[in-house]
């Protein structure tokens, strides 16, 4: 006998612990996107995420042979809070098995609500590994993030106070997908209560294991998730979610990680919230589909999923907003090397304003810069490129290059006469203490390091940009070394803008 979602959502208990969010409108984006845009503010529930509708409607009808057991669950931050506080709510013992690189905000936080704590390895992955042996062991009862029908009917009591909440017809609910129980649970009621609203799942480009299952007809497992909204990163969803997903989606739209920022700071201006990227992707895909769509006048959801934001991370967010929104291009630029050259150029940019320029002398003859400068709108990018060009400057475009717009910019420095047989990577370890040492420890091989940029973003996870001299004849040994050391890495070895400069 299939499970009843909608008789599950309607009866869950959800709120002895969690709030009935409220439903905030969004004037300013509202008559920018020629849409009535509101959000569903998740972020508002005691720990900051949607996480706890689902985690208490699971434990809360556990028998009393399992809650005795004590209940256990592997999470690197919102389950974890979600667990922990339902546990607490109930008087049932709990342990979170959390990766070592899970931030001490998060950790704290789980802490304070009576928890056993246990941080092990780098990673998600590892942290289940062992709750799964610690279960075994001790006979506790399993709390999974989302594959479970109760956890997604918990999640989907969100749905039903939208639908309470909104006095018009809703025309789209764009959703937020990691695991996919949250965006099982809503397209679920949805697709029952108001079957005339499209329901629509947003992913990041570089963790989309929902798209890309969906598209494949069956459950993939990435090789690599993106690790910048980290409340989504799951290399693989889960069976009944995938299920859920494929049959009650409308859709999924991805979009990249500067669109990301640029709906954090939306949301900011619009509200004087922070959201964590996760909580913020519903927003990017909201733009994305109007602008490709171009629809006006229709009623459309955004679930700002959550908000357990490390302030450290701002600073990224910060500086790729802009870009994500359109309202900065970057470019190299080759300039002659002689007096004058600068102010030449900013000259031929005229009305536009320069927000970044980066150089290092390099030759005697000419000069390649990186520059940024405020648009008003992502053609404007083209219309620059087109215009420098003829003005007889050689001109790249670097808005999509990633190695470019995080590393680059900090290294400008101009070529060293001295390195020969240069390749360049870009690496991403596990952010911890002694994260950077052990990197550094592991990659102490025979080649020697010609560069390095690393800077702390606040994540789970470091990236790093590293320069070694490895003749042609001893490539396939040192791919062999790098894979060894297991760190994910891209060779950006042939990356243009990074040859001109470094």
């Amino acid at each position: 006998m299939s499970f009843d979602y909608i008789k599950a959502i309607d009866e869950a208990k959800v709120y002895d612990v969690a709030i009935k969010t409220p439903l905030t409108a969004a004037p300013k984006l509202s008559k920018r996107l020629n849409n009535d845009v509101v959000f569903k503010r998740e972020d508002l529930q005691p720990v900051f995420s949607f996480k706890l509708r689902g985690a208490y409607n699971k434990i809360v009808n556990l028998n009393q042979e399992d809650k005795d057991k004590g209940v256990i669950c592997a999470s690197a931050g919102n389950h974890a809070q979600g667990v922990a506080m339902s546990a607490a709510k109930l008087g049932i013992d709990a342990t979170i098995v959390m990766p070592e690189t899970t931030p001490d905000i998060k950790v704290s936080a789980v802490d304070a609500m009576g928890a056993n704590v246990v941080l092990i390895g780098d990673s998600y992955s590892d942290a289940l590994a062992h709750a799964e042996v610690l279960c075994d062991e001790n006979g506790y009862t399993f709390i999974h993030p989302y594959d479970n029908e109760l956890v997604i009917a918990g999640q989907g009591t969100v749905a039903k106070e939208l639908l309470a909440q909104s006095n018009k017809n809703i025309d789209a609910v764009f959703i937020p997908i990691g695991g996919g129980g949250l965006a099982a649970g809503i397209a679920a009621y949805f697709k029952e209560k108001s079957p005339h609203t499209k329901l629509i799942g947003v992913e990041p480009v570089d963790s989309a294991a929902m798209f890309a299952s969906i598209q494949a007809d069956k459950l993939v497992t990435l090789d690599h998730v993106g690790i910048f909204a980290d409340g989504v990163a799951v290399k693989q969803v889960g069976d009944i979610t995938f299920d859920l997903c494929r049959q009650y989606l409308d859709e999924i739209i991805l979009v990249e990680t500067d669109e990301t920022c640029a709906a954090i700071k939306d949301i900011y201006d619009e509200i004087r919230a922070i959201v964590e990227p996760a909580g913020a992707l519903a927003l990017a895909g909201l733009k994305k589909y109007v602008k490709r769509e171009g629809v006006s006048e229709q009623t459309l959801v955004a679930i700002n999923s959550g908000a357990n934001m490390n302030f450290d991370r701002l600073r990224h967010v910060s500086e790729r907003a802009e870009l994500g929104e359109r309202r900065e291009a970057v470019f190299t630029v080759e300039i002659p090397e002689q007096a004058g050259s600068f102010l030449e150029f900013c000259n031929k940019l005229g009305a536009y304003n320069v927000t970044e320029f980066n150089y290092r002398m390099c030759s005697r003859s000419k000069a390649y810069v990186y520059v940024g400068v405020a648009i008003k709108h992502g053609s404007q990018a083209g219309q620059i490129t087109n215009e420098l060009r003829d003005f007889g400057y050689n001109i790249t475009n670097l808005m999509d290059n990633e190695a470019a717009k995080l590393h680059l910019r900090h290294l400008v420095g101009g070529k060293s006469v001295d390195v020969q047989n240069e390749h360049l990577y870009r690496f991403e370890f596990p952010e911890r203490p002694r994260a950077l040492l052990d990197f550094l420890t592991k990659l102490a091989g025979r080649w020697n390091i010609s560069l390095f940029h690393y800077r702390n973003h606040g994540a789970a996870f470091g990236r790093v940009l590293v320069g070694f001299e490895v003749p042609d004849t001893e490539l396939t040994d040192f791919h062999t070394f790098l894979n060894d050391v297991g760190y994910t890495f891209v060779d950006e070895s042939d990356n243009q803008a990074l040859k001109l400069f470094l």
